[in-house]
C-alpha cells in the first residue's frame, strides 16, 4: 500500500495576502496557543482574521480580541442556536456593544436560521433573525448569515427586510449554484469554507468554480471544518491557504489572483484596511 503524503503548504508570492473572514477565536480550542496561531497565519500570508460573535459573551470576547490583536476584527450577534435562551433585552446589550465598539466591529452576525439541529423553535429563530437584521441595518453593518437547510425562509426574510446597503455574506455556503445566484441577486457575497477541498463536495465545488470572483470571500469557520489535509483536526486561520489553493485550482487561475480578489472583496464588504 502506498503511503499517503502530506500536502505541501501553498505559498503566496509577492504582496498577495488572504483574509479569514469567519473564525471563532474566542473558543477554547485556541486558549492555549492563540498568539502562535495568529503568528503562523501571519507568516503564511493571512493578513486579517474576523472573529465572530455568536452570543453576548462571545461578542464581548470578540471585541476584546480585536482590541488586543491588530490583525483581528470582530463581529457581534446572536446565533440561531442561542436565540431561544435570551430575552429581547440582550439585543439592547448587543446594540450597546456596537455603540461603544467603534473601530473593532466590522459586521453583525452570525445570525440566521438552522433547521438541522433545531436547538430553538423555528418561529423564535425567525423572529430574532428579523430583529437582528433591523439592528444591523440601523448601525450600517454588513450581515453574516448562518443558513442550514433554511434556504427559502432565509431568502424570504432577507427580501422582506432589504435592501441591505452595507451588504452581507452567506457564511459557510451550503446551497447549490441556483441558490448562490439568488443570494448574489440580493447583493450578498458567498463565503467558501474548507469543505470545498473534500472530494465529495461537488455542489460546493461547482459554486466555487462558477460564481463571479467579485462575489466570493473565503473562510475557515475555525476551529471547525478543517480542509484537507487536516480534515477532522482543529481548523485555524492559516488553513484558509489550502481552501484558496483548492479554489484557484478549480478555476484554473493563479493562487495570487484568487487571493488578491477575495481579499479586496472582504475589505470592501467589511470596511476595514490592512
Amino acid at each position: 500500500m502506498t503511503k499517503k503524503t502530506k500536502k505541501t503548504q501553498p505559498h503566496l508570492k509577492g504582496e498577495s495576502s488572504l483574509i479569514d473572514t469567519h473564525c471563532h477565536l474566542d473558543m477554547g480550542a485556541y486558549t492555549d496557543d492563540l498568539a502562535a496561531v495568529l503568528e503562523s497565519a501571519r507568516a503564511g500570508g493571512v493578513r486579517a482574521v474576523i472573529t465572530i460573535g455568536i452570543d453576548l459573551e462571545s461578542s464581548q470576547a470578540a471585541i476584546a480580541l480585536a482590541s488586543r490583536h491588530s490583525m483581528v476584527q470582530a463581529t457581534v450577534g446572536i446565533h440561531p442556536h442561542d436565540v431561544g435562551n435570551i430575552d429581547m433585552s440582550e439585543l439592547e446589550d448587543i446594540e450597546s456593544l456596537i455603540e461603544h465598539g467603534a473601530g473593532t466591529i466590522v459586521g453583525y452576525g452570525e445570525i440566521g436560521l438552522d433547521y438541522v439541529k433545531r436547538y430553538c423553535d423555528i418561529d423564535i429563530q425567525k423572529k430574532l433573525f428579523a430583529a437582528q437584521l433591523c439592528i444591523a441595518k440601523n448601525h450600517n453593518l454588513p450581515v453574516v448569515i448562518h443558513d442550514r437547510e433554511a434556504h427559502d425562509d432565509i431568502l424570504r426574510i432577507l427580501k422582506d427586510h432589504g435592501p441591505f446597503d452595507n451588504g452581507g455574506v452567506m457564511h459557510c455556503f451550503s446551497g447549490d449554484l441556483e441558490f448562490a445566484r439568488k443570494t448574489m441577486d440580493l447583493g450578498f457575497h458567498i463565503s467558501i469554507p474548507g469543505i470545498v477541498t473534500f472530494k465529495n463536495a461537488k455542489a460546493l465545488q461547482e459554486v466555487a468554480t462558477k460564481i463571479p470572483l467579485e462575489a466570493m470571500i473565503i473562510e475557515t469557520d475555525g476551529p471547525f471544518l478543517a480542509p484537507d489535509p487536516f480534515r477532522g483536526k482543529r481548523n485555524e486561520p492559516l488553513y484558509v491557504l489550502y481552501t484558496a489553493d483548492c479554489i484557484a485550482g478549480l478555476r484554473n487561475i493563479e493562487l495570487e489572483k484568487l487571493a488578491d480578489r477575495t481579499t479586496a472583496n472582504a475589505l470592501e464588504l467589511f470596511g476595514f484596511s490592512l
